[in-house]
């Protein structure tokens, strides 16, 4: 198991990718690779139909997936401005991999989608991950992640949505040679060393939990037998006047991923956007679905709050995995970098201080895919790692 990882901003996207390809290939030893991935700024869109192709004539690979991204990771930069490309390939004898490539349709049923193999649901014991990219203007992800986690249960997927593309249509996915500009894309990896993941949701508890007694879908109608917005109005005159400041800007939900703990802390819920409220009923309504019963508590983000999430979570699997770390792919929120933090860079950067030096490559998402306490979901302002184990025990 092997990986390699290089970035280019030559503005010339010709250029550009001879210019990553030489390094990739010095880095992977090899002529031929298992798996690559290309991630490349809207910059280069007239050399969109060609990208594929140039870096399969550069280096065959059973199996490319990509995506056009607003900002663009390589090594431990995030280049959210200009012309960029930013390619990672592996070398994985021990694997096996299942590409796919997935429709849309929306039926008056709901949205079917078509494409996921058949035999995925034989192979799920062999599975390590599957890598998973899409259009946001035309898929479904939360219907694809229920269809995933019905055919596929336990199996972690990791990705994101192609981002940079202000109406339908400019967005693009890349597999094998070919080039879509709607639906999804992916690889299930099978057999060969773990691939850990870390989802860093970057945010923190405020007030106090309460249950869910009365709900809709995604609508929190009640909270401990009061309105819900009559719940975050008590938080909001509770608080510090920082964290009023922080609650102005953006308000979210927590929900316990476990019901049978006294105390709950950072790292417990599955944080969702709260998407909007009903002043006349109370009403608050969420990303995610919410059901009677449950536990919630709201949430705030800000730099710090995410800084310390995603140290604390790298730092948690550096110390529990003793094998060596020969690669990284993240997808990060298109939200995070300087539009969050006060320097350049956060997330790559904090990869390779607490994990590297690693090959890493990604993308900013339009949302990222990442399991939280087993289950997979569609995140905002989430830091989602795909982490590759080597074949040995050795320290990195």
């Amino acid at each position: 198991m092997k990986c390699a990882a290089a970035m280019s901003q030559e503005v010339d996207a010709a250029d550009a990718v001879a210019a990553t390809m030489r390094q990739v290939k010095e880095q992977l030893g090899a002529a031929e690779a298992d798996l690559t991935l290309v991630f490349i700024s809207h910059d280069h869109r007239r050399a969109f139909p060609e990208i594929a192709a140039w870096i399969q004539a550069e280096l065959p690979s059973k199996v490319l997936l990509g995506a056009t991204a607003e900002a663009v990771v390589g090594g431990e930069r995030e280049i959210e401005q200009g012309p960029v490309v930013s390619i990672w390939s592996a070398v994985r004898p021990q694997s096996e991999f299942v590409p796919f490539t997935i429709e849309f349709e929306r039926t008056p049923d709901g949205v079917i989608s078509t494409g996921i193999p058949e035999e995925l649901v034989d192979l799920v014991d062999r599975m390590r991950a599957i890598l998973l990219i899409a259009e946001p203007y035309s898929s479904a992800p939360p219907a694809l992640l229920e269809r995933f986690g019905d055919d596929c249960p336990g199996v972690p997927i990791i990705g994101g949505m192609a981002s940079g593309a202000s109406v339908a249509g400019e967005n693009r996915l890349f597999f094998g040679r070919s080039m879509y500009q709607e639906g999804a894309i992916g690889v299930a990896i099978l057999d060969g060393p773990p691939i850990r993941t870390v989802v860093s949701q970057g945010c923190r508890p405020l007030g106090n939990p309460y249950v869910i007694t009365k709900a809709e879908r995604n609508v929190a109608l009640e909270l401990g037998g009061k309105p819900a917005l009559q719940r975050a109005q008590e938080v909001y005159e509770a608080a510090s006047a920082a964290d009023r400041q922080l609650l102005e800007q953006g308000l979210h939900l927590g929900v316990a991923m476990s019901e049978y703990r006294d105390k709950y802390g950072q790292g417990d819920f599955l944080v969702a956007n709260v998407l909007g409220a009903d002043r006349s009923s109370g009403a608050i309504a969420v990303g995610h679905q919410l059901r009677t019963g449950q536990t919630v508590q709201f949430h705030v983000r800000d730099a710090d709050s995410a800084d310390a999430d995603l140290r604390q979570l790298l730092q948690g699997l550096r110390d529990n995995v003793s094998a060596s770390l020969v690669g990284s792919l993240l997808f990060s929120c298109n939200g995070r970098g300087t539009r969050m933090f006060p320097v350049n860079h956060h997330d790559a950067a904090t990869i390779q201080q607490l994990l590297g030096p690693t090959p890493l490559a990604g993308m900013f998402a339009n949302g990222e895919f990442g399991p939280v306490s087993g289950q997979n979901y569609i995140h905002g302002f989430t830091a989602s790692i795909a982490i590759f184990e080597g074949e040995n025990g050795s320290d990195h």
